[in-house]
Order: structure tokens, then sequence, then C-alpha cells
């Protein structure tokens, strides 16, 4: 695994980054506060995921959109993700400017996938780390994605593995021969208002 390496800022600046751009769709405003720095500029696949606080305090899930291969600079990536993830997410209706103060911004930064070499079902399975790796479901005609943070709510990996085929739009106990995985791990700056 490789580590990715950021500056302390990094866990202040890419939810701050992410929530101007959704920001300057709502309501355009000129702005140079994001000065050019190396590392924002530098290829990186991040997932940015939204959530809203209801009336009653709870958090619920907003809208999250990622890349899982790094193909254009952070700074990028993590601005048109945000966008998507606030109003592109088929499931649910876009953001509204009423929204944006209830907002939480968390972005997870991704390490280039790698893919598993395994015989059988078991033999992935067993090699799967709960809580360290997010995991890449292939077949010929599907993938889906859960980042490491999925672990908290499917801590068991066949269980991880079935609502990940669910999601690939696939049966829960789907294997074929086309089946490959790949996994990768994340830094992630936690949620906060921004």
């Amino acid at each position: 695994m490789t580590k990715i390496k950021f500056p302390a800022i990094a866990g202040q600046l890419l939810p701050a980054l992410a929530y101007a751009a959704i920001a300057d769709e709502l309501q355009p405003v000129p702005s140079d506060s994001f000065q050019s720095v190396a590392w924002l500029e530098q290829p990186g696949a991040a997932f940015v995921t939204l959530t809203i606080r209801d009336d009653a305090g709870d958090r619920a899930l907003r809208g999250s959109a990622g890349s899982l291969l790094a193909q254009r600079s952070l700074r990028e990536d993590v601005c048109s993700n945000a966008r998507t993830a606030a109003f592109h997410d088929s499931r649910f209706m876009p953001l509204t400017i009423d929204e944006l103060p209830n907002i939480s911004i968390e972005v997870s930064v991704l390490t280039e996938p790698e893919q598993l070499d395994f015989d059988t079902e078991e033999d992935a399975l067993a090699q799967l780390r709960p809580g360290v790796d997010g995991v890449i479901f292939q077949t010929s005609s599907a993938q889906a994605t859960f980042l490491p943070q999925m672990w908290n709510e499917l801590a068991h990996p066949a269980e991880f593995l079935q609502h990940l085929r669910r999601k690939a739009r696939l049966r829960f106990d789907y294997w074929g021969t086309d089946v490959k995985l790949f996994t990768y791990q994340v830094v992630t700056f936690p949620s906060q208002n921004v």
C-alpha cells in the first residue's frame, strides 16, 4: 500500500474546496480564495460524500460521487465530484441553497486500486481487510465500489460483497469467471461543516 501524504492544512482545505464548488453553483461569486498549491495540482482520485442534518439533528446521506482513478488534478477532481454529489446523484433531488447550511462534506482521497489474485470466492474473501480496504467489484458488464467506511455498516466480508454485488445490479450471490476485485485505501478528511 502506498501511503498518501498531505500537509496538515489539507483537512481544512479539501472540504472547503468542495463546499466552494457547490456554493458557486448555487450562487456564483467571483473568488480567488484557493491559491494554487503544488499538491492540489497533482493527479488525484477522490470521493466527496455529503450528509445533511435533519430537524432531529441526525445525519443522512445527501449525495456522493467520486473517481476511482487519478485522471485529472486533485483540485479538479474534488470540485467536479462535489458538484456531481450535490446536483447529479440520481438518488436525490439537486441540493438547494436552503439546504447548504445543513450540509457536511467528507473528502476521501484514494490510493491506486490494486487487483486481487484469487482462485475462489472464499480465497478472495480471506484477502479483504475490513476497515482498511475499499473494494471494487467488477464483471464484464457491471462495476461497483464501497469505500472503506462501509465496513462500519457491513462488517463481514461475505455481507460486504453481497451488498456490493447488489449495488452493481447483480444477484447478491453472483460469482462468475469474469469477476475481478480491486482494493484501495483512502485518506479521509472527516465530515465537517465548512
